[in-house]
């Protein structure tokens, strides 16, 4: 009998020895965390799980050289007060290193009201810039070729006037639609489960989605028509695994809608983007990140039929977490959005935005902007990281988790499919309920102190940090609504009446309703305007409580 032990036993009997520290050895959303990981713990074949950067099924990276051939581009969402003072911060921004541009609207944009709305009353260029019109369109980007710069607007409810608007701004500078390049947000379905700024009912918000789509199919050949958010539905509360299938699922309705419109997957799949939170559970982050490119893949061409690689590609825009942010001692969030954005790129992420220390006591200062762009700069150049493609591929525990996300994935994918699909399962309230579990547990875990917050609940801090803050002041919501009245007694009164009559008519009808928001912008009708003349047709979302 052979009596000589393997390394294995030898290592169990080490471990076993010592005194474990009493932790929940866990990630962030609740997966098991073995103490060791071999490559028993690996299933399947290395080129159908993993294969070869840029190829199928492209965990390890959507192109073959990754940085080494193009660093991810750095855009730092950015937008407060009039589109005058966000025009300036643009600029500083582009002077301190920035190469794209991601604009934040304030809450009535965002809700589709005008800042003379008595609902915008203390809102006005609080928590973004205020678009009211074509012509704070016109200031917002005043001085800024927008031929040259790659823009991302978070608008999603109105984005469709948004995007009007800033096709015709660019007109005036003489750039034509084929040529702007950037990102809608547009995601309509994440804000049913998570963000709750919606208008209208999941239906007609999903025609209106299936316009944009065929008019930027056909004339915005650089503009990515929607960004698929995971962001917002894991800062709601919910697991890496849910924001993975939620995202996932969501994205799988936009394809649907775009075939159901009359469109080819391969000429509309190539123009969506995602959006990927980046959270402080650093292995789990990458693993989510990985596992999204190949359930991407999968189904592009296998459920849609997508023969072009382009249509397989997920490429992504990635934010650094803003509830893993504390007010106590800010100084520390330099350090988790450093770790956050690390997690990005070993994750592969095509475009990042790194939070300020400040965003839990504020909109960020210039100061702080500018620490949040020179850490990207120094991962990108000091760190060695973007030295080789998916560094982290081949680990035994980041395999091992990508494939339990995954897996863990296609248990809700089934869930919605058999509610009847996305737009059920968010009548059903499926989405919000799992995520308030998860969100609850969460919490239960920090105040039972079985996971560890600093400074919320471990090192708590001894004094309060004197932090300078952003502020906006009142008048800037006084001075934007003497701009909105101003420029209404200027235009003509009858050509806005008319084009907005031409956009419900065209809403009734089931004609695409992009060309007429597009003349009624022109005209210098306002964002309230043109979303009330569908509201009239489409009427306003209710939602159900989930209790």
């Amino acid at each position: 009998m052979d009596t000589r032990k393997t390394a294995r036993s030898r290592w169990e009997e080490a471990y076993a020895a010592r005194e474990e520290r009493d932790e929940d050895f866990s990630t962030m959303s609740g997966i098991p965390v073995k103490p060791l990981y071999t490559p028993e713990d690996v299933e399947g074949d290395y080129e159908e799980k993993l294969g070869y950067p840029g190829e199928y099924p492209y965990t390890r990276g959507v192109y073959p050289n990754m940085y080494r051939g193009r660093l991810w581009t750095i855009r730092q969402f950015a937008g407060y007060g009039t589109a005058a003072e966000t025009n300036e911060r643009f600029r500083y921004l582009l002077e301190n290193g920035q190469n794209g541009l991601s604009v934040a609207f304030d809450m009535p944009t965002l809700m589709g009201l005008d800042s003379d709305s008595p609902r915008s009353l203390g809102e006005v260029g609080r928590e973004g810039v205020a678009v009211d019109t074509l012509e704070d369109m016109e200031r917002l980007f005043e001085g800024i070729p927008m031929g040259e710069v790659s823009t991302s607007m978070t608008i999603n409810a109105p984005a469709m006037v948004l995007l009007a608007m800033y096709v015709v701004a660019a007109e005036k500078q003489g750039v034509p639609p084929e040529e702007l390049a950037g990102t809608n947000q547009n995601d309509i379905l994440k804000e049913y489960i998570a963000q709750k700024e919606w208008i209208y009912p999941p239906e007609p918000s999903m025609r209106i989605f299936r316009d944009m789509l065929a008019y930027s199919t056909e004339h915005m050949p650089k503009w990515n028509t929607v960004s698929i958010s995971g962001y917002h539905i894991r800062e709601a509360g919910s697991t890496a695994a849910q924001e993975l299938a939620f995202t996932l699922s969501d994205g799988f309705a936009y394809v649907e809608a775009g075939i159901e419109a009359g469109l080819h997957v391969d000429d509309f799949a190539p123009r969506f983007s995602f959006f990927f939170n980046s959270h402080l559970d650093f292995f789990e982050e990458i693993a989510k990140f990985r596992a999204a490119r190949r359930i991407w893949a999968r189904e592009m061409k296998e459920r849609f039929g997508a023969q072009s690689e382009k249509s397989l590609l997920m490429r992504f825009h990635t934010q650094t977490a803003g509830v893993s942010l504390t007010a106590q001692e800010p100084y520390n969030n330099v350090a988790r959005t450093a770790f956050e954005a690390l997690a990005a790129i070993l994750g592969g992420t095509q475009s990042l935005h790194t939070n300020s220390l400040d965003e839990a006591l504020a909109l960020p200062t210039e100061e702080s902007v500018r620490i949040a762009v020179r850490t990207q700069q120094i991962a990108a150049l000091e760190t060695g990281v973007t030295n080789t493609a998916d560094p982290l591929g081949g680990s035994y525990f980041v395999e091992a988790l990508t494939d339990e996300l995954e897996r863990q994935a296609y248990e809700h994918f089934r869930a919605i499919d058999d509610l009847g699909g996305v737009i059920p399962a968010i009548d059903s309230g499926y989405q919000m309920r799992e995520i308030a579990e998860a969100s609850a547990r969460y919490q239960r875990e920090l105040e039972e102190e079985r996971r560890y917050m600093v400074n919320v609940n471990v090192h708590e801090p001894q004094e309060e940090s004197d932090v300078e803050t952003h502020s906006v002041p009142m008048e800037v919501e006084h001075s934007q609504v003497e701009r909105l009245e101003d420029l209404k007694s200027r235009r003509d009164e009858a050509a806005v009446r008319e084009r907005l009559r031409e956009v419900k008519e065209a809403a009734e009808s089931g004609e695409n309703t992009m060309y007429p928001i597009l003349d009624a912008v022109r005209e210098y009708a306002t964002v309230q305007e043109v979303c009330d003349s569908l509201v009239d047709v489409f009427g306003r979302y209710r939602e159900t409580p989930v209790i």
